[in-house]
């Protein structure tokens, strides 16, 4: 004799099992009965609704009129963190497509960087002293000229976690999650693309760029994995490398951020061979000796307009990756650095 609670308990366990599954293991589940395909169909929309995960202020939705991928897969971080240590297992499984809503997760304070360098230091302002000359964290000159928007990598200093202040504070403009409306948008050549889903002003903070923070070694370990599977079309991934050069020349800082597997909507920022419409600035947090890349306007931005910047001119491959960018001086090769 059939059940007529049955449908109604697949459903119910459905919502506590689905939303932890990677997409290959949703399809198989969806064959298995019509129930169940409902389920699946149900967390693969909320999931396209919002590529954050309720992690970030705001909904970061998915629109593909391209092909039938209903989003990218990939674990969600609002900010950087380091890499799993060798030998440890696989990052826990991260929920998303639930029915249930859930409130922004707290991006403050940030988690201690184990492995890497940090200071105990900050200011003693109260919130909403922050700012100007009485916080010891602010760098009037860089306040003065804004985020460096005219030429080259800015950088600006924020308070951070060793701080009295609350992220509240005039000071902590970046900390605060991704604040402007955006979408991830499919495109034929370039894959997913992300967009302004609303109009930004010059200067505005847009984003940061959240990964895995990596060091050297690792970095080019990933790096040379990632060319064997870029070269056979098997992935497309998202690590970064930053070089800041020292005011004496002869060394410079380097930081390694991957989001390929572990990031945040920066990693489907696409490049642009005449620098983009977002300038990369570097901020630096009291309490933390390795910096944030963190994405402002470089101009006015209208509402639908893809945000690109770029990549580099450091070596251009002429058996690279094809560039689409479509800017006028397009080289037709994406760049590529010597990690």
């Amino acid at each position: 004799m059939r059940n007529p609670a049955a449908p109604g308990a697949v459903t119910e366990s459905a919502e506590l099992v689905l939303p932890l599954l990677p997409p290959q293991d949703l399809a198989a589940v969806a064959s298995a009965c019509r129930a169940l395909r409902a389920a699946v169909t149900a967390v693969t929309a909320r999931r396209a609704a919002d590529a954050a995960r309720g992690l970030e202020p705001l909904p970061i939705p998915f629109r593909n009129c391209v092909d039938s991928k209903p989003y990218a897969y990939f674990l969600y971080t609002p900010f950087s963190l380091t890499r799993l240590a060798p030998g440890a297992s696989t990052r826990s499984a991260q929920p998303w497509g639930a029915a249930w809503a859930r409130p922004p997760g707290p991006t403050w304070p940030r988690p201690n960087l184990d492995g890497f360098p940090s200071a105990v230091c900050g200011c003693a302002c109260a919130a909403a002293e922050c700012g100007g000359t009485q916080c010891a964290c602010t760098d009037v000159e860089a306040d003065a000229a804004g985020p460096g928007l005219e030429a080259g990598m800015g950088s600006l200093r924020e308070c951070g976690d060793g701080c009295t202040c609350t992220p509240s504070c005039g000071n902590c403009h970046t900390q605060r999650g991704v604040a402007v409306r955006l979408r991830v948008v499919r495109h034929l050549h370039k894959g997913w693309g992300l967009h302004a889903a609303e109009a930004l002003g010059r200067g505005q903070f847009v984003c940061e760029y959240a990964g895995e923070f990596l060091t050297t070694e690792e970095a080019r370990r990933r790096q040379k994995l990632y060319d064997e599977l870029v070269s056979g079309g098997k992935l497309s991934h998202a690590l970064i490398v930053i070089r800041e050069h020292l005011p004496s020349g002869k060394a410079c800082l380097r930081v390694n951020i991957d989001a390929t597997k572990v990031g945040n909507v920066a990693r489907f920022i696409n490049h642009s061979c005449d620098g983009g419409n977002l300038h990369p600035v570097l901020v630096r947090n009291s309490g933390s000796l390795l910096p944030r890349l963190c994405f402002f306007a470089a101009r006015d931005i209208v509402e639908g307009e893809e945000l690109t910047f770029s990549y580099g001119d450091s070596r251009v491959r002429p058996k690279g990756l094809s560039c689409f960018c479509g800017s006028s001086g397009c080289s037709g090769v994406l760049p590529s650095e010597e990690t």
